[in-house]
């Protein structure tokens, strides 16, 4: 049985007294709900792919609650230095070579030698620090499915397969944390997200690369097909067939809005954080057996509405088979 507790000192200590015990507990974060286990108990982890029915192959991201925590795991250079002093605690994972007798389970770094990590705010930082180790946690959902920004979208993907979910409102930022991996010369963005490589780039001087969609998995949110609802989903869609259930941007009307289904506006004044915020409880809300298709209208590709977009292709990618695709991901 699945309980939910309002976040709180009462849940800070039932979950950390959850987690030691080896349980599955969701958290809230400022991105999105995650799913945490600790991460040094290989049982545990290995829960969070049962609970979740993800490969094996996907990394998760270790959570901490300082950048004292974090060197424990991992080895810092100059410009992971710099990244995480100015955006931490927030929205952005740092891919770095993991330290030889990091207490972390291998399970966490899907077989690499570098771990994902991230120190979140607010009640997942406090939680952290009553464990007092790092927790592994992916976003609070069935794998490959809409990622959960309320306690009640995790409930309805996971009740019964956790222990606790701790209900801290709606998530502030709503989408993943951006994923970096600092390289020689230049930062790979493996994942885009609220921080922009436009800040990224700006901060170090250094030049933000995107990879190559086929290459390898180096970090979570890099599945083909993920945050996927039930019914078809279709992208830069300037008008509505009937019965469409539309999710458009910026206030306009579209030709044939009159005939869908249902219409929501992800930020009727155009603006790009509230789309973000509102980006999968939109997706959540259409995410029914009943629902056949859904119709997104354009949605600019610049700032952060490069991270939008990107969650958005996935979502409307061809499924995938999670046992046996080559590329993966893991959120929080």
């Amino acid at each position: 049985m699945t309980r939910t507790i309002s976040a709180g000192p009462t849940a800070v200590a039932e979950a950390a007294s959850s987690l030691t015990a080896g349980n599955l507990v969701a958290i809230p974060t400022e991105t999105v709900y995650g799913l945490a286990a600790d991460a040094t108990n290989g049982a545990a982890v290995a829960a969070i792919f049962e609970a979740k029915g993800r490969p094996h192959f996907n990394p998760l991201i270790s959570h901490v609650d300082s950048l004292a925590m974090a060197r424990r795991i991992v080895v810092f250079d100059e410009v992971a230095t710099l990244l995480a002093e100015r955006y931490w605690p927030g929205p952005l994972t740092l891919v770095l070579p993991a330290r030889p007798e990091a207490a972390v389970h291998p399970l966490v770094s899907g077989g690499l030698s570098t771990l994902a990590v991230r120190a979140p705010r607010g009640i997942a930082a406090e939680i952290i620090t009553a464990l007092g180790r790092p927790v592994a946690a992916p976003s609070a959902n069935p794998s490959g499915r809409v990622s959960p920004t309320t306690a009640a979208h995790v409930v309805h993907g996971l009740s019964g397969r956790i222990d606790l979910v701790v209900d801290g409102g709606p998530c502030s930022v709503g989408l993943e944390s951006t994923i970096v991996a600092p390289e020689v010369g230049r930062i790979a963005l493996l994942r885009a997200g609220a921080i922009t490589a436009e800040e990224i780039a700006a901060l170090t001087g250094l030049p933000v690369v995107r990879p190559d969609e086929n290459e390898a998995i180096r970090a979570p949110g890099q599945m083909k097909s993920h945050y996927a609802p039930a019914g078809a989903v279709r992208l830069e869609a300037r008008s509505v067939r009937p019965g469409d259930h539309l999710i458009k941007f910026g206030g306009a009307v579209l030709e044939g809005e009159e005939g869908a289904a249902a219409v929501i506006d992800l930020s009727p004044a155009g603006d790009l954080r509230e789309a973000a915020a509102n980006l999968f409880a939109a997706l959540s809300a259409f995410d029914r057996s009943d629902i056949a298709r859904i119709a997104v209208s354009p949605i600019p590709q610049s700032g952060l509405g490069e991270a939008i977009n990107d969650r958005l292709r996935r979502a409307a990618a061809p499924r995938q088979d999670a046992s046996t695709s080559a590329v993966g991901s893991a959120r929080a």
